[in-house]
């Protein structure tokens, strides 16, 4: 009767933290370049009362044993990297990736952290920034005169300055990829780092060694699905209310047992 306690303990901890990663994704349904979550849980060990093909006989085995599970353990929360949406905005510096492939970020330790979020800016020196004021890499400076922006397929930027009508190559942006994308660490502010897990970054032109092209004016929104995410909220409430049930029942027969008389 323990051995039930404890099994449907770890199935109400194991939807609990379904439930935060259902709760992330919906939290970050508006957030740009942001990739959902999807937890995925293992069986805990099995207590074995009777051994498969032990013999039964001098002559037989015995077919199936008895194997008592003992609940279920988190074993992976899982990005899933598919395509979010696509939404034009018109913004000379809202740039979107079609395909796999992430831009370069110079952190503020020297680091490279990675996005999907294209939303960029320009700052006081007229360099190109993410919203928190990390330079994209290879560096990129929008002149002060310039009057308009073009951003090429395969990451060309060029600009049109005041008083000239040919364009002015500025630089070029580069996309990075991973053998196993699955594997960054999520940092917030829509960077992942590498891990031993991720491999190393390939960076490429865009459109190149599998990576996408870009698309100026235009920005990739969540991938989060909302019906689904709503879905997989019911699905973990239940499942949490029926485990807590087997709590309920085993505390029952558990009283029953201690109130039995002679």
């Amino acid at each position: 009767m323990i051995r039930s306690l404890w099994s449907a303990a770890s199935g109400m901890q194991g939807q609990q933290k379904s439930m935060d990663v259902v709760a992330n994704n919906l939290a970050n349904v508006s957030t740009t370049g942001f990739k959902k979550s999807r937890a995925d849980f293992q069986d805990l060990i099995y207590q074995n009362l009777k051994t498969t093909g032990s013999p039964a006989t001098n002559s037989t085995q015995i077919p199936t044993g008895i194997q008592i599970g003992l609940g279920t353990r988190l074993a992976a929360v899982t990005k899933i990297f598919t395509p979010g949406d696509f939404t034009q905005t018109g913004n000379q510096l809202d740039i979107a990736i079609q395909g796999d492939g992430f831009f370069q970020i110079t952190l503020p330790d020297g680091t490279v952290g990675y996005t999907r979020s294209g939303a960029f800016k320009n700052n006081s020196t007229g360099q190109v920034v993410t919203s928190d004021g990390n330079p994209l890499s290879p560096s990129i400076t929008i002149p002060s005169n310039a009057t308009k922006i073009n951003v090429g397929t395969d990451g060309t930027v060029s600009v049109q300055v005041a008083g000239q009508t040919a364009t002015t190559s500025i630089g070029s942006i580069q996309l990075a990829n991973f053998s196993n994308p699955a594997g960054l660490s999520s940092q917030g502010s829509n960077i992942y780092l590498p891990t031993d897990a991720s491999g190393t970054a390939t960076a490429s032109t865009p459109g190149q060694n599998g990576t996408g092209t870009v698309a100026q004016g235009i920005l990739e929104m969540s991938n989060v699905n909302v019906a689904e995410e709503m879905v997989n909220m019911i699905v973990g409430q239940r499942a949490y209310e029926v485990n807590s049930k087997a709590v309920q029942a085993s505390d029952e027969m558990l009283q029953t047992a201690n109130n039995l008389k002679r």
